[in-house]
C-alpha cells in the first residue's frame, strides 16, 4: 500500500481595498474591503493578488494584500 502525502497547507489571505491615502494603510471604507480569497500556498496567493492588482492599476489609492495566515494559526513553525 502506497501512502499519498498531500503538502502542507501553508494558508494565505489575499484581500485589499482603497486607502485613505497613499502613505499608510488605513482604508477608506471596511465595508468594501475585496476579499478575494484563502489559497492553500503562497504561490496560488500571489497568482489571484497579482491579478487583482492589475485590475486595479489605474486607482492609486487601491492595495491588495497578502496575508500569512499559517503564521498567525501556528506562530512558532510560521
Amino acid at each position: 500500500m502506497t501512502e499519498t502525502t498531500e503538502p502542507k497547507q501553508l494558508l494565505h489571505l489575499v484581500f485589499g481595498g482603497e486607502l485613505k491615502t497613499l502613505t499608510d494603510t488605513q482604508f477608506r471604507d471596511l465595508n468594501n474591503l475585496d476579499i478575494v480569497g484563502i489559497f492553500p500556498d503562497y504561490a496560488s496567493a500571489l497568482t489571484a493578488w497579482k491579478g487583482k492588482a492589475q485590475l486595479t492599476v489605474d486607482n492609486a489609492h487601491m492595495r491588495y494584500f497578502i496575508v500569512h495566515m499559517h503564521r498567525l494559526l501556528d506562530p512558532q513553525n510560521g
